[in-house]
C-alpha cells in the first residue's frame, strides 16, 4: 500500500494512506500531498489520500542492513571543474551539483519509517513509501508555507561541523554562499508582497550547522500556489544562479550524470484546510527493491575549494546514515 508521510510544524508525524487520487490542481478542502520531481515533470502532482492517520507509534520492522559504496570522487572532481569553469566565464555564479551514495541491503520501509518518531525538532520528516520503491528523508529546510495571504519562507546554506560554529560564523565564502540564496530570494518574492527578513542566524542540527535567514511575505494578492511553487523552486540552495532555461539544463546534466535520485531537492508538500507547506526534500534516502541511493549537494560558488567540498558531501552524507541506518 503506498503511503505519503509528512510532518507539520507543530510536531505531528502525517500519514496518507492510499490509493491515491491524482489532480492536476489542489483541492479546495481536505488533505491533499504534493509530489513531484525536481524538474517539477508531474502532470498531477496533487495527491488525495484515502484515508490520514497520525503516526504515534513505530510499526514493527526488522533491523535495518545496509552496505554502503561511497561515490567515486573522480566523477564529482570533473563536474565541479566544469562547474567552476562556468563560474569562470560568466555563465553562473553558483551552482549545486550532487553526489550519490550506493548502497544494498535489507533495510524495510518500515524500518525506516520508524526513525522519524524520533528526530530533533530541527528536522521534519516526509517521505512516499511505494509497493517497490520510494524516498524518506528529515529536512530542516521548508521552501514556503502559504497561509491566510502570508508566505514563509527561509535562506538554509552555508555547512559546517557543529564544533566549528565560531570560525564558521565569519567564514567569508560561507556567509557569501547564504547571501547569495538570501538575495535572490528575496529578489523573487519583493513584487509579491511587503516582504520583512529577519537577521541571518546559526541553525543547529546537531552534527551539523548552517546558516538560516527567516523571511516573510505579506502578499498584495492572492496568487495560486503552482505559481509559487514554480516561482521559488529551486531555489539557490538547490538551484542555480541566475536560474534561467540554460543554467538549469547545466544543473540537470550535471545530476543526471553524477547519477541523483529526481525526488532529491524538490518540493513535497501538504496542503490541509487551506494551509500548504511544502518542504525541500534533501536529507533524504530513496530505494527500489533492496538497492539504496543516498544524495548530498554541495553549493559551488568562486571561492569554492574542491577538497572542501568533497568534505562537506560526506558530512551530509554522514549525518542521513547517522538519522537513519544506526544500527547498520
Amino acid at each position: 500500500m503506498e503511503r505519503a508521510v509528512f510532518g507539520t510544524r507543530t510536531g505531528e508525524v502525517l500519514v496518507g494512506y492510499g490509493p491515491f487520487t491524482a489532480f492536476a490542481e489542489p483541492p479546495s478542502a481536505g488533505v491533499a500531498f504534493y509530489r513531484n520531481d525536481f524538474a517539477l515533470s508531474e502532470a498531477k502532482p496533487w495527491r488525495v489520500p484515502d484515508r490520514v492517520e497520525m503516526l504515534e507509534k513505530a510499526p514493527s520492522s526488522s533491523a535495518a542492513e545496509v552496505v554502503w559504496e561511497d561515490p567515486d570522487p573522480a566523477g564529482f572532481a570533473e563536474i565541479f571543474h566544469e562547474v567552476s569553469d562556468a563560474i569562470g566565464q560568466g555563465v553562473i555564479e553558483k551552482s549545486v551539483p550532487v553526489v550519490t551514495a550506493k548502497g544494498r541491503g535489507s533495510c524495510s520501509p518500515d524500518e525506516l519509517l520508524s526513525t522519524l518518531l524520533n528526530l530533533p525538532k530541527t528536522l521534519r520528516p516526509y517521505g512516499w513509501i511505494g509497493e517497490d520503491g520510494g524516498f524518506i528523508g528529515a529536512t530542516p529546510e521548508v521552501l514556503f508555507r502559504y497561509f491566510d495571504g502570508r508566505i514563509y519562507t527561509m535562506a538554509l546554506a552555508g555547512t559546517a561541523r557543529s564544533e566549528e560554529r565560531q570560525i564558521f560564523a565569519i567564514d567569508e565564502k560561507e556567509i557569501r554562499e547564504h547571501q547569495f540564496v538570501a538575495q535572490t530570494l528575496i529578489a523573487k518574492l519583493s513584487d509579491l508582497g511587503m516582504v520583512v527578513q529577519k537577521e541571518r542566524g546559526i541553525l543547529d542540527l546537531g552534527k551539523l550547522i548552517h546558516f538560516q535567514t527567516l523571511i516573510n511575505v505579506e502578499l498584495y494578492k492572492y496568487e495560486e500556489t503552482k505559481s509559487l511553487i514554480a516561482r521559488l523552486h529551486p531555489t539557490p540552495a538547490l538551484g542555480p544562479l541566475p536560474r534561467t532555461r540554460a543554467t538549469m539544463d547545466l544543473l540537470t546534466d550535471w545530476r543526471e550524470r553524477l547519477d541523483c535520485p529526481v525526488e532529491f531537492g524538490a518540493p513535497f508538500g501538504l496542503l490541509r484546510d487551506g494551509d500548504f507547506e511544502a518542504l525541500v526534500a534533501i536529507r533524504m534516502v530513496s530505494w527500489k527493491g533492496d538497492e539504496f541511493s543516498l544524495p548530498s549537494g554541495c553549493g559551488v560558488i568562486q571561492e569554492s575549494r574542491l577538497v572542501n567540498e568533497w568534505r562537506e558531501l560526506a558530512l551530509k552524507r554522514e549525518s542521513v546514515r547517522d538519522l537513519f541506518f544506526s544500527q547498520s
